[in-house]
């Protein structure tokens, strides 16, 4: 095999290459014989090139060390080697949740708030679930046990902080971000942890002046020791609830004839409107990614405009480089999607609540909005698409939402035919793998199988391709590689 010049900060080799610090006999694990999806932009599609699928990869010092044919990787087997035979199976990058509640989670799995196994035990769990450090903590292990399990490598807690300091659950206490630094600080992480700090309160109106002053505090704290482990780059404004309160700011009537609200401290909605945007404004100012809780079109215009603005300003960082995310976005317009593009900014988004709940948001809004809804086909096309659960809301089993998402866009009028869903399905992974790694503003070092890249693999008993997007969620997850270490298999 070739060497590829140092990968030292980051980059990645040609496939077919292997890492210049690589000797003969040296990997510490391979895994052979199978399909390695490598996840890459161009891969995929009935024109992939040859070195968008592989054979074999060899790990080395948690790193991907090469990746090419079972015979250009076989030399870099050596006695102290584990070889995995893959058998045929597939080899993908570690899953990507990118919303995910872990900590909530782990408190109460398996009652999820949609799709519960037992909807009336679900209901009624509520009140002080992780009162303290101690059942924090173990609410964090117990749910990155269960994501190993299903391949999950990454994931976003989006918004633990001092606004939640007094909340209802205790599963968002800002003490959480310090016992994620007490298990990263041990290695005990089960998967890489991007958060966001929350100053408001959870699905409740904030305080202008307090966010503000977290923001101030944010943007002054110092990194995390290792923010390849955990990273804190931004925080988490909450703009609006959701249709299905009637609490989305929309401009489409409800059932009631009201129009929704934001979730602001303000006398009038344009009053909101206005503080919102200065929350925006002072965010991004300070070099802050912002997530955006947001599902009206109306709250969404508020933001992408007040985004727009902040990057104008002379000296400020452009949006493209803070990789802002609107979280949710179920109202979202075409128009708007495509905004988002301009801007740099990611939509953040869960098929399984459109699935879900679509019946439901068309006895309150009508047919004409529910069909519109959720514009995952748009997002897609866009490239801005991010596909996440936001567990424990709904389960997290990535390959049912993939398949959700993949029937939400042929329901809009995607098509078909088995070469546009083949392509479509190769996007649809990469938006839970290689798409919220740039979300993390982690392209560089994860989310595709590339000489160089962190060593987060996921291995499936059968190819996604061969299956297609509908079978995807019948597909095992049989092995779970985290930073080069196997830490599930089935």
């Amino acid at each position: 095999m070739a060497q590829c010049s140092d990968t030292s900060s980051g980059g990645a080799c040609e496939p077919g290459e292997v890492a210049p610090s690589v000797a003969a006999g040296r990997a510490d694990l391979v895994l052979r014989g199978g399909t390695v999806l490598t996840m890459t932009e161009g891969s995929g599609g009935a024109g992939a090139g040859a070195g968008d699928r592989a054979e074999a990869v060899a790990v080395v010092g948690g790193r991907i060390a090469a990746v090419g044919s079972d015979a250009e990787i076989e030399p870099l087997i050596g006695p102290g080697t584990r070889v995995v035979e893959l058998a045929g199976r597939a080899l993908l990058p570690g899953i990507n949740d990118s919303h995910l509640h872990a900590t909530w989670l782990g408190a109460r799995w398996p009652h999820t708030f949609f799709g519960a196994p037992d909807p009336e035990t679900a209901a009624k769990v509520s009140g002080m679930l992780a009162p303290d450090r101690a059942s924090r903590r173990a609410a964090i292990l117990a749910a990155g046990r269960m994501l190993s399990e299903l391949g999950i490598t990454s994931y976003t807690e989006p918004g633990i902080g001092p606004g939640e300091d007094d909340g209802e659950t205790g599963c968002f206490h800002s003490e959480v971000l310090d016992v994620y630094r007490e298990l990263a600080a041990a290695g005990e992480l089960r998967q890489r942890v991007t958060m966001l700090a929350l100053y408001g309160v959870l699905d409740g109106p904030c305080d202008v002046d307090t966010v503000l002053a977290g923001i101030r505090e944010r943007a002054a704290a110092d990194p995390e020791p290792d923010p390849a482990w955990l990273n804190v780059p931004g925080v988490k404004i909450f703009g609006d609830l959701i249709p299905l309160s009637r609490q989305a700011w929309t401009s489409h009537p409800y059932d009631d004839g009201t129009h929704g609200d934001l979730l602001v401290h303000g006398d009038t909605v344009e009053q909101k409107a206005e503080r919102l945007a200065e929350m925006i404004r002072a965010a991004h100012a300070a070099g802050l990614q912002i997530g955006l809780h947001a599902t009206g079109d109306r709250t969404i215009q508020v933001a992408l405009d007040a985004i727009a603005e902040a990057a104008a300003v002379p000296g400020a960082p452009s949006s493209h480089e803070l990789g802002h995310v609107m979280i949710h976005g179920d109202l979202a317009t075409e128009a708007q999607v495509r905004r988002m593009a301009e801007l740099g900014v990611w939509l953040n988004t869960q098929p399984g609540i459109a699935a879900i709940t679509r019946d439901w948001l068309a006895s309150m809004m009508g047919d004409a909005v529910a069909d519109s809804a959720w514009q995952l086909g748009a997002a897609l096309d866009a490239g801005v698409l991010v596909l996440s659960s936001d567990s424990p809301i709904l389960g997290f089993d990535w390959r049912r939402w993939i398949a959700d998402a993949d029937a939400r866009i042929v329901a809009m009028g995607g098509s078909a035919m088995p070469e546009a869903a083949r392509d479509r399905l190769h996007r649809l992974l990469r938006a839970y793998t290689a798409v919220p790694a740039a979300q993390d503003r982690a392209a560089a070092w994860k989310g595709t199988i590339e000489t160089g890249k962190v060593a987060d693999l996921v291995v499936l008993a059968r190819d996604p391709f061969e299956v297609g997007a509908a079978a995807l969620p019948e597909v095992p997850v049989d092995l779970t590689v985290l930073d080069g270490r196997v830490v599930f298999e089935r």
